[in-house]
């Protein structure tokens, strides 16, 4: 009998002999026994279920989801993707949510923003789980022909359990999108990995999903780009590579060379905020113990490996060949060994054992557990579900194969019990809410507690955290334009005046005048719920780097929270607009010397620059100029010290007074 494809074994019933060639790839993949396939779809059901029942109960958007949303509302009123009007800062990580919010946000219309990331987040986040698992059970459907078998979940169900999974599964930020992109990934691989022939239409689809991984999250392109080299690596002839080529690099290359020329940087500013190139092993084994501390995760790592073992153990035949591998030799059966879905399994490990190390190196987060879910997900793909069968008893005595079924779902129930008791675990216990010395907290029960609101989903929402409230206060109480500067007292902002508006035109309300010409600017730490509560007209930036484009260029801090470990001198703030810069008209706590300095350094060639490259009018000469110098951009940095940057600049100190500045407080001594 002609030998078969591995999708003729998918799709061949029972007691059937397989046609000759390839059946199409959207033909049922589970179609051995009514009990296999019923297991399948029923497992699917119960964890998609069980999973967005759990993530609605634990529903809420993050102040990082509502900074994409501002976003969103640049886009909507024509400024661009840009956090602040006027100036083009990408203060998103992942290029993809953005746009997809935005999309959202298009054809909802009038729906709520906060609605409609909700809605994006949870319907991706249950999506990738779905996918994952469909595409492990098609990963073991040849061994499984024509023999009775369960398909259960097992790593999905392990995912599902850890409550940071639910907990980011609707947090307006990307992790649904990147365990839908993951998923989908995951299912073309062993799709991919089956095929006896190359599929022009299926090949350039992968290369296009391989592609977007930078474009879901920078990191991810560890993925992403090793997928694409294997297929280059499989590929039969060149015009299939150049195809992979082609249709893998279009967009992530297209949408890089736009981010060189309109934001004059190679990478989004939130990775140069938060040095993605930078590393603390030390910060990042202490994130990784208080991820898996409260839930013993090593418990299911040992249970899992334990399975994987004995699927091993009681394979049918060599896994690592294809039914297509036997013709050729020398560089065609290494492409084929690429292109097998032992090679899928080691991508898909391999690749999350990278991921985690990445964020390892980084330092984590401060958010418990959210980085680390992705390769979490990834180690989980290849035993997402498992099949519970009889090995074959050519293979081994009734006795030994009892023994590994019944070991198998011993195993199994382990699995399933320790998901049920995760799934209900208290988590950081008291001190999810408290920033300890880690920087670590529990994001979703911090703001529930700091809103008073059980599931906080709107801007509003978050008009009672505190200062909120007083920041619109504040700002409709100064027609004539400040800069607001976080107090003490949750309840008051301090107050930096603009300079006094020149006189209206005649028969233009003073009222109206003041509002057009005399903006504010916020400066705080928490973007998204400070952003999304003013109008698009008030410029809010922050001390670590994320809208603000000098405080990104400063040095990391050694011992500063994870995440916030940039940290700009408000003192910059003032300098930098068109705020009165003398006492009594700035807060005590900033010394006017240090605001003359700041003014200075900001006149520093280099800086002054780096600043026009994203503050100037947007045309071909500047686009292109900011292409060619992108990556000195990049790489700039300043010093947050003033004295200290007029050092480096080169540039003379400033007189305070008619007299050298001598660095003392000029109430001082």
């Amino acid at each position: 009998m002609p030998r078969s494809s591995s999708v003729d074994l998918l799709t061949a019933q029972p007691d059937e002999v397989a046609p000759e060639g390839p059946k199409p790839l959207w033909a049922p993949a589970f179609p051995f026994t009514v009990t296999t396939r019923v297991s399948v779809w029923v497992g699917v059901v119960v964890v998609a279920g069980l999973f967005g029942w759990g993530a609605w109960q634990r529903r809420w958007i993050a102040d990082d989801g509502l900074i994409v949303l501002r976003t969103v509302r640049n886009l909507l009123a024509g400024n661009g993707p840009v956090f602040n009007a006027g100036e083009r800062v990408e203060s998103n990580t992942s290029t993809l949510w953005t746009y997809l919010n935005y999309l959202g946000a298009v054809i909802g219309g009038p729906v709520r923003l906060e609605y409609v990331t909700l809605t994006l987040a949870l319907t991706l986040s249950v999506a990738g789980v779905v996918l994952v698992m469909l595409g492990t059970a098609r990963l073991y459907a040849p061994r499984l022909q024509g023999r009775r078998a369960l398909l259960v979940p097992a790593g999905a169900l392990v995912y599902i359990a850890i409550p940071p999974a639910r907990d980011f599964a609707t947090s307006g930020l990307e992790n649904g999108l990147v365990l839908a992109w993951i998923g989908l990934l995951w299912w073309m691989l062993v799709c991919w990995s089956q095929q006896q022939r190359d599929r022009a239409w299926f090949t350039a689809a992968l290369a296009v999903v391989a592609g977007l991984s930078v474009l879901v999250r920078p990191e991810l392109a560890l993925i992403g780009g090793v997928a694409l080299v294997m297929m280059l690596v499989a590929a039969r002839g060149w015009r299939t590579r150049l195809l992979i080529v082609v249709t893998g690099g279009l967009l992530p290359v297209a949408y890089q060379i736009f981010r060189m020329g309109y934001y004059a940087l190679l990478v989004p500013q939130t990775a140069l905020a938060k040095d993605a190139t930078g590393d603390k092993w030390g910060q990042g084994l202490i994130y990784l113990a208080n991820f898996n501390k409260p839930y013993a995760l090593w418990i299911p790592a040992l249970l899992l490996i334990a399975l994987g073992a004995v699927l091993v153990l009681t394979r049918s035949a060599p896994w690592w060949i294809t039914p297509a591998d036997a013709p050729g030799g020398g560089y065609r059966r290494w492409a084929r060994l690429v292109q097998s879905p032992a090679a899928v399994v080691i991508f898909m490990v391999v690749s999350g054992l990278l991921q985690g190390l990445y964020w390892i190196r980084q330092g984590g987060d401060f958010m418990h557990g959210r980085v680390l879910l992705t390769p979490v997900f990834c180690l989980l793909a290849p035993v997402a579900v498992i099949p519970l069968t009889m090995p074959e008893r050519t293979r081994f005595a009734r006795d030994k194969a009892a023994l590994l079924a019944g070991g198998a779902a011993v195993l199994w129930l382990a699995v399933a019990g320790w998901s049920l008791w995760a799934a209900n675990s208290p988590g950081l216990g008291s001190d999810a809410t408290r920033v300890t010395y880690s920087g670590i907290v529990d994001e979703r029960r911090f703001y529930s507690q700091a809103t008073g609101h059980a599931h906080p989903l709107t801007a509003a929402d978050y008009l009672d955290y505190p200062r909120m409230r007083a920041v619109v206060v504040a700002i409709n109480n100064t027609p004539d334009g400040a800069l607001l500067l976080p107090s003490g007292n949750y309840d008051v902002w301090d107050v930096v005046p603009a300079f006094p508006p020149p006189p209206p035109p005649p028969g233009v309300p003073m009222d109206t005048w003041r509002r057009e010409i005399a903006p504010h600017t916020v400066f705080f730490t928490n973007l998204g719920m400070v952003g999304m509560n003013v109008g698009l007209n008030t410029r809010v930036i922050d001390q670590i780097g994320l809208a603000n484009p000098l405080a990104a260029h400063t040095a990391r801090l050694e011992d500063g929270r994870i995440g916030h470990d940039k940290n700009l001198f408000p003192d910059w703030a003032v300098a930098e607009g068109p705020w009165l810069k003398k006492h009594p008209y700035v807060p005590p706590y900033l010394d006017e010397g240090w605001i003359k300095e700041a003014g200075v350094a900001l006149q520093c060639p280099e800086t002054a620059r780096k600043l026009e490259s994203i503050r100037a009018p947007l045309g071909i000469r500047r686009f292109l100029s900011n292409v060619l110098h992108s990556l000195d951009y990049t790489s700039y940095r300043i010093n947050r010290v003033p004295q200290y940057e007029l050092l480096r600049c080169g540039l003379d100190e400033p007189e305070l007074d008619g007299t050298p500045y001598t660095g003392l407080p000029a109430t001082g001594p």
